[in-house]
């Protein structure tokens, strides 16, 4: 008749659906001594966890204070990044600028330079023109 309740119990227990009076019950029964053949199995179970329950942790821990170094490092690496990044930002926005008006000063020149060949050969087509007036005034 026990039996039958301690194995109502168990199946209640591996469900997790006991109380806390129904798992006292069961390791009360576990720990005694005389368990049911069929139920021998559990003991072992029940006597660790009873077993466990009593172990204690006796090292001594030491609670040494924390040093806040390492979060003031944190806090200037990230103040050298964020400084970084906006005067690098900055410099970029000037060296673009910088590129840009060499660009077009190199554009500037060459179309100079171009323009100067186009006057040169519209000096040749003058003189061209000169030089062919003065052959209709005599004709």
């Amino acid at each position: 008749m026990e039996s039958d309740r301690i194995e109502k119990l168990l199946e209640k227990y591996f469900e997790a659906i006991t109380t806390t009076a129904e798992e006292k019950e069961l390791k009360d029964y576990f720990t005694q001594g005389e368990v049911a053949s069929h139920l021998e199995q559990y003991a072992p179970m029940f006597t660790y966890f009873s077993a466990a329950k009593e172990e204690r942790f006796t090292r001594q821990v030491s609670l040494k204070t924390k040093r806040y170094i390492y979060q003031w490092i944190s806090v200037a690496a990230v103040a050298v990044i964020a400084f970084g990044l906006f005067f690098g930002k900055e410099y970029q926005e000037q060296k673009e600028a910088e590129y840009a008006y060499q660009e077009t000063r190199k554009a500037l020149s060459l179309l100079a330079e171009n323009l100067d060949r186009g006057t040169e050969k519209v000096a040749y087509l003058n003189e061209f023109e000169v030089a062919k007036q003065k052959i209709y005034k005599n004709n």
